[in-house]
């Protein structure tokens, strides 16, 4: 990584599964903070001719096609076995290092950038930020949203919650927590009263 005198201040945004990383990840952007999402690497890295198409396919025969990586193939092969998904991602992590490396270098001059990790604490990824944000809504709220989702059930929710960090957990490690159980209004207020607060803090860094 780039020597943390000549790079951006990291910020790590995570958060449990529909707690509305996205939604605030756009506020970021709309304030113009560079933003690395890391879901959407990996849309692409296995998406038509996307990179890793080829390896997934000699991993896990008849999982791809011409779109891609049939997710609806390859999700049944990897969710309930804990070996077949660290196979899995042994292919992908390093191809999104490599992404999100090229990103950092391309924004080395910007005050600071958002990296969007849903898995941030899980997968380790929280030692290579500076600042950690966490997007929290009140379980029932965050249970409503999942199941409102395309394609999502009861036991596919709960199997999601397993492999993530409990969000009581999550809000404990965070340096901040954006709550998303309010309007969109009132959490743009607390997403642009954090990014200011962080331009003023780096700003008296600097003098």
């Amino acid at each position: 990584m780039t020597d943390k005198a000549k790079r951006p201040l990291i910020i790590g945004l995570t958060g449990s599964i529909a707690m509305g990383k996205s939604t605030v990840s756009q506020m970021f952007v709309d304030e113009d903070i560079p933003h690395f999402d890391a879901d959407a690497a990996v849309h692409r890295l296995q998406g038509p001719g996307g990179a890793l198409v080829e390896a997934i396919e000699a991993e896990f025969p008849g999982t791809t096609g011409p779109q891609g990586v049939d997710r609806l193939k390859l999700g049944p092969l990897v969710l309930g076995d804990r070996a077949k998904l660290a196979k899995l991602e042994a292919i992908i992590h390093p191809a999104v290092g490599k992404l999100r490396a090229a990103f950092l270098e391309a924004h080395r001059d910007a005050p600071m950038v958002l990296f969007d990790v849903p898995l941030l604490f899980e997968k380790g990824g929280h030692a290579g930020v500076d600042k950690i944000l966490v997007v929290s809504a009140p379980a029932e709220q965050q249970r409503h949203r999942a199941l409102a989702r395309e394609g999502m059930t009861i036991e596919k929710f709960e199997h999601i919650l397993s492999l993530q960090m409990p969000d009581a957990e999550k809000r404990a490690r965070a340096d901040f927590v954006i709550d998303t159980g309010t309007s969109i209004a009132d959490t743009r207020q607390q997403v642009r009263a954090l990014i200011k607060n962080l331009r003023a803090s780096l700003a008296d860094s600097h003098k």
